[in-house]
């Protein structure tokens, strides 16, 4: 394994996204846990475009992540060589570090934090949320993410190989918890406990802003039960998706989602106004 990510070819990585994304948008397809009206292949058209950009900036970033992975094995530095620890155990918690603070607190501080959230919402305002919403960025959250992973790397102390196995996990995973599919409750309660389940991140994406402001983890659930963040609906069914002042059909649109995080708030209360017209 160490081998295999160490040396990780580009279309292995690209494989792992983009085969997983497509198996889940066939069982979605097949068996989806809410029946959307809208063009469900132009929905896709423009989550995949925000894919691209997550692409083109993390590739662009890469050679940050890759200096900082090699700086931190060169000269063990981090705090996960302040002591021996076995390999196993050393990437264990490298990826859950990477989880928390390249995942769970820049996402958490995207929601506290006003210019932030301006760029992040476009993540929001997807009202058929499904896998192609992971990747579902404004490129400059993008950027935001891939700074807070380089942190991660640093203060941690994260070789290179471990990266590579935490970010094909984390893009799996998050193809996973935003997938509209629906496990048997039994099962989805099990694994809520461990990683972040389909039914547990439904509720990130509610309209209500309790709901909206809770469950910020993207692998392991443990983050949002530990920080008091963890939320439970009863029926995941009665969530509504979206951001109430966003329904307009223009928002689905790529053009307008890029110009989100510059609108001036007078926009907004306009479109809150002429819904209730």
């Amino acid at each position: 394994m160490v081998s295999f990510f160490e040396h990780i070819p580009s279309v292995y990585r690209t494989a792992i996204l983009v085969g997983g994304l497509l198996l889940l948008w066939i069982i979605e397809g097949m068996a989806p846990r809410f029946r959307f009206g809208g063009h469900r292949y132009k929905h896709a058209g423009t989550n995949l475009f925000f894919t691209l950009t997550t692409a083109i900036v993390n590739t662009g970033l890469a050679f940050l992540i890759l200096k900082a992975s090699r700086f931190t094995s060169d000269q063990s530095f981090g705090l996960l060589y302040l002591v021996s620890l076995p390999v196993w155990l050393h990437a264990l918690l490298a990826i859950m570090g990477m989880d928390f603070i390249g995942a769970w607190l820049i996402h958490w501080v995207q929601h506290k934090i006003a210019w932030m959230w301006q760029f992040h919402r476009v993540h929001h305002i997807d009202k058929e949320v499904d896998a192609t919403t992971a990747l579902r960025h404004h490129p400059v959250e993008s950027l935001l993410r891939v700074l807070a992973l380089f942190a991660a790397i640093i203060v941690l102390g994260v070789p290179f190989w471990m990266v590579m196995l935490y970010q094909s996990l984390s893009a799996f995973l998050s193809q996973f918890n935003h997938a509209n599919i629906h496990l048997p409750k039994w099962l989805d309660n099990a694994l809520s406990w461990v990683i972040v389940s389909p039914d547990m991140h439904k509720v990130h994406h509610s309209h209500y802003q309790p709901e909206t402001d809770a469950n910020y983890a993207n692998i392991f659930s443990i983050w949002d039960r530990l920080f008091g963040t963890f939320v439970k609906v009863p029926d995941t069914l009665a969530i509504r998706y979206g951001l109430d002042e966003y329904q307009d059909t223009r928002y689905q649109e790529i053009g307008s989602l890029l110009k989100v995080p510059w609108e001036h708030a007078t926009v907004i209360k306009e479109n809150i106004s002429s819904q209730h017209k």
